[in-house]
């Protein structure tokens, strides 16, 4: 098996092979910080870490950069809003998209640039592209001269001469052409700006990214990623950009995730049907989120309803379930032998590979998750025996984890939980009983439930785990 990625440049699957054997580098486009981020932001947020997660598990050392744009025409019309500066609305709201990645579990990447930090080398990067002749100045802007870069239009393969059709090109008399595109935007009066040789102004969007990959991991990624509204002309002109100065390609791997949709139709502020990922919290699991953004391939479009995620949560609660039945059979699990019985290994095995196949296939997480499916079915086959081999419940669980700590779809709840104060009001209750002392039982009892905690009766005593 080798590990296959959808190649949109080359609109193919490729072979994954990194510049540097045994790392990887990812650059993935990070939010415009001017508001909470909603689920049309989440959806690339969780999946790329799945990509980092998984090349991870594949013993790459993975450096993972997501950017933060903390300064743009959004922010200074929101700054004025809630009459704050444009670095205090930046900054509240990355506090809240770190929060809202706390609470879809995800770890933090690599780096978090922001371009308020980076002007400096932004505006070296135009400077650069000035003195090659694909930059020129005009009327206190800095443009990008796309008809000098005969390549332009190849990452989302359209034509330069049709290119007005996806880009909304106002008339403006400084550029030579409709198609150029700014990188430095003049400030106007009580605008946020800095010094440059063009004078007092900000970055324009593409060229950020740009500049900050090529520092943070050097003139070409291993992988680009982004949604797929991002592929033009976001990407398209970071190619030019790039591939202009340094002469090599930007990134060997473009990857992009598809839209959401909520209820069939398409998010849009003109509709608007967005949700946010803090409200979206509030009501599900992080474990549902993620399942629901996961159980349908990244490339493909996600519809979001009401029903889509209650019936993700009520996926994790069969996976939880699983996980819990089999955990409590280990602590009463006797070693029958050291070995793990080998149909128990052949049937664990398969599964393990056939969760690698699917994710090797351009990381293919909802077959993978119907691996994880799989083994919830084995898994309560073999707790239907009587007698258990211990050695066969390890091995059980050990793949499970594997996957899992993959996809994280299944929190180990009760490992947080204040375990040995439950087993002594368990014990406590049990005595009560015993005792006929049934107000203490009672109270015992909702005790626990008000703690979120569930008793249930098994064949081998009781067991409690999370709700």
């Amino acid at each position: 098996m080798s590990l296959q990625i959808y190649n949109t440049l080359t609109r193919s699957k490729e072979e994954f092979v990194p510049q540097i054997p045994g790392k990887a580098s990812m650059y993935v486009c990070g939010p415009t910080v001017y508001g909470y981020i909603h689920i049309g932001n989440a959806r690339p947020m969780i999946f790329f870490d799945i990509v980092r997660s998984y090349l991870e598990n594949q013993k790459y050392e993975v450096k993972y950069v997501v950017n933060f744009t903390d300064v743009d025409d959004k922010l200074i019309r929101k700054a004025e809003e809630m009459n704050l500066t444009v670095p205090e609305v930046a900054d509240m709201f990355i506090q809240a998209y770190y929060e809202d990645l706390d609470g879809l579990g995800i770890p933090r990447a690599t780096a978090n640039p922001r371009v308020t930090q980076n002007i400096g080398l932004i505006i070296d990067f135009i400077h650069s592209l000035e003195k090659e002749g694909f930059a020129y100045a005009s009327g206190g802007d800095v443009f990008y001269r796309t008809h000098k870069f005969p390549e332009y239009g190849k990452l989302s393969h359209q034509n330069i001469g049709e290119l007005q059709f996806g880009i909304r090109i106002n008339v403006d008399e400084r550029k030579e052409h409709p198609e150029d595109f700014v990188l430095w935007k003049a400030a106007k009066p009580g605008e946020i700006a800095w010094d440059s040789p063009w004078g007092a102004g900000r970055p324009g969007w593409h060229i950020e990214c740009s500049a900050m990959a090529r520092s943070l991991l050097g003139d070409t990624l291993d992988i680009h990623g982004g949604g797929q509204d991002l592929q033009f002309p976001h990407h398209e002109c970071e190619v030019a950009q790039s591939e202009a100065l340094t002469g090599k390609p930007l990134a060997n791997y473009w990857m992009h995730n598809g839209y959401i949709k909520i209820g069939g139709e398409k998010m849009s502020k003109s509709l608007g049907n967005g949700v946010l990922v803090k409200d979206l919290r509030q009501a599900y699991k992080r474990e549902a989120i993620r399942y629901f953004m996961l159980s349908t391939h990244y490339r493909n479009p996600l519809n979001f309803t009401d029903e889509t995620m209650d019936q993700a949560q009520r996926s994790v609660e069969r996976i939880a379930n699983a996980v819990s039945n089999l955990q409590h059979r280990l602590d009463k699990a006797a070693v029958l032998s050291e070995e793990v019985t080998p149909a128990v290994a052949e049937t664990f095995d398969r599964i393990r590979a056939l969760f690698h196949e699917k994710m090797q296939d351009d990381f293919n997480t909802p077959d993978a998750i119907t691996a994880m499916f799989e083994w919830v079915n084995e898994t309560n086959l073999l707790l239907q025996q009587e007698s258990l081999n211990r050695a066969d419940l390890e091995a059980a669980l050990a793949v499970f984890e594997e996957m899992n700590g993959v996809l994280r779809i299944y929190e180990n709840e009760a490992a947080e939980l204040p375990g040995a104060d439950v087993e002594r009001l368990i014990e406590e209750r049990k005595q009560a009983r015993k005792e006929k002392n049934w107000d203490r039982a009672d109270e015992i009892r909702d005790l626990l439930d008000a703690r979120g905690i569930l008793l249930e009766d098994t064949p081998q005593g009781i067991r409690w785990r999370r709700k």
